[in-house]
Parts: structure tokens; sequence; C-alpha cells
């Protein structure tokens, strides 16, 4: 029997097909109903509903594109609603002026959804999508959850800022590619020991993706990894285990930010 403290997760490793928004979609609606009533968290990689090809979204983006309001989430948040889940899923965003966003909506078991925008863009992603200007938290029923979108790993600066926000999991849907499995590892468990925090990546598989999804707990141990294949991933998570690691050692709250500033003439 689980704790109130505890939540039962599903990481979506998925080998989305570029372009197939219907099919892509079908495939998660499905995972959603076969795995939601039994966690109270399911996570989907970086634009699973479209797949992740620069190209095809150069070629097709502002067709492809959709809104928080468009058919594929609202789907997602009918499934969601059904099965008493909270989801977490990668989608192109249609903003406005034919802006396009990488972006991850967060869906309730209310089918509330919420919009994170990838605010750190990897340069080969600069030509085609506009970047997102703000950090937040989603506060569910799950958990407080930190959105970050793959490249955004890469920042300490981001994982702190959401775990001094209320984060309990860091949330990291990726779209890693083969040969740099290394960094996935490496950067999802020190965001968590860093910060005290679970943290979840949701990688990509196949089509030149690594997979490789794992969880790490605040002390940066592994609780789950998968391999390269498509699969679902499974894992517990006690959420008691935060405030057991901040009590041992209180690091976020002995920051001292004012020493942290770029150094003069390097601004």
């Amino acid at each position: 029997m689980t704790s109130p403290s505890t939540l039962e997760i599903a990481v979506v490793q998925f080998d989305a097909l570029p372009g197939d928004v219907p099919g892509n979609v079908d495939r998660l609606v499905e995972t959603v109903r076969v795995h939601g009533p039994e966690v109270g968290l399911l996570v989907a990689p970086e634009l699973a509903t479209t797949g992740y090809d620069l190209g095809l979204l150069e070629a097709r983006g502002a067709q492809l594109a959709e809104t928080r309001n468009g058919p594929s989430l609202q789907r997602l948040a009918a499934a969601c609603q059904d099965t008493a889940a909270t989801l977490m899923v990668g989608f192109l965003e249609a903003g406005d002026g034919g802006d396009l966003y990488d972006s991850v909506a967060t869906i309730t078991p209310e089918g509330k959804i919420e919009v994170y925008r990838k605010t750190h863009l990897f340069p080969a992603e600069l030509p085609y999508f506009t970047a997102g200007d703000q950090l937040h938290t989603i506060a569910t029923s799950a958990a407080v959850l930190g959105p970050m979108i793959c490249f955004e790993h890469a920042f300490p600066e981001v994982a702190t800022a959401l775990a001094m926000q209320g984060a309990q999991i860091l949330v990291i849907p990726s779209a890693v590619p083969i040969g740099f499995e290394y960094l996935l590892l490496l950067r999802t468990r020190a965001r968590a020991q860093d910060n005290q925090v679970f943290a979840v990546a949701c990688n990509m598989a196949g089509h030149g993706f690594c997979g490789r999804s794992l969880v790490a707990d605040p002390r940066g141990d592994v609780l789950a990894a998968a391999g390269d294949d498509a699969t679902v991933l499974r894992a517990r998570l006690d959420l008691s285990a935060v405030e057991h690691e901040r009590a041992q050692e209180p690091a976020l709250s002995m920051r001292r930010p004012d020493l942290y500033r770029a150094v003069p003439g390097q601004e």
C-alpha cells in the first residue's frame, strides 16, 4: 500500500513518428488509458505529438502546430479526466503571428492544461522556434512539478530556480540523440542532487534518439532507467525524501545569490 507521500509515475519513452500527429496521439491516448488508472503522473518526451525533426518542422511546422485548445491536447485531456491521471507531454505550439514554440503541456485529472514554453533553445533550434520567457512550477494533485525541456538540462540555474519555487519533481521531456547518452545520465542525476529533488528525464526513442530515460531521487541515485527501445518505465517516488535530504544538508536555504553574479566585465 502506498502512503500519502508516495507517487507512482510512468515515464513514456516514446518513438514518435515524425509528422504523424493523429497516429502519435492515438498511441499516447492509449498509453494514458492503460497506465493512467495505476499512476499519478505520466511523462512523455519533447515534441511527442509531432515527433522531433527540424527539417520536417521547417517544411510543415505551421500545419502541424496546435494551440492548447487544439484537438491533440483535448483528446489527451479527455483521457486524463477518464483515468484521473496527470500527464506532461511535449507538443509543437502555435503562437501568435505564426511563432512556433517547443512546449510542454501539463494536463490535470480535471482536464486543465498548463503550458510551459522552452526558454533555452539549442543552437540548431533557433531558426525554428521562439523562446519562452518564463520559468514556472505547476502545483498538481500529484506533486509540485518543475518543467524543463531537453537542452535546459545543461543549465543548473534553471533547475535551482524551479526548486526555489517549490518544485518537488523536475520533469524533463527530451529528444536526446544517440551519442549523447552520457549527458542524459549525468545531468539528470546532477540536477536532482544539486537541488535535492526528484528528476524525471523522459527521452524519445528510435529515429536517431537514444532513449535511456531515467528517474533520479534527491540523493542523485537512479531509481529506474530504460534501455534504448520504446517502453513505459514505472517508478515509485517517496516525496518525503525531498525534505529529508534538505534537513540533512540545508544547501538551498544557505545559498548566497549575491555572490553568484557574473564576474565584472563578463555580463
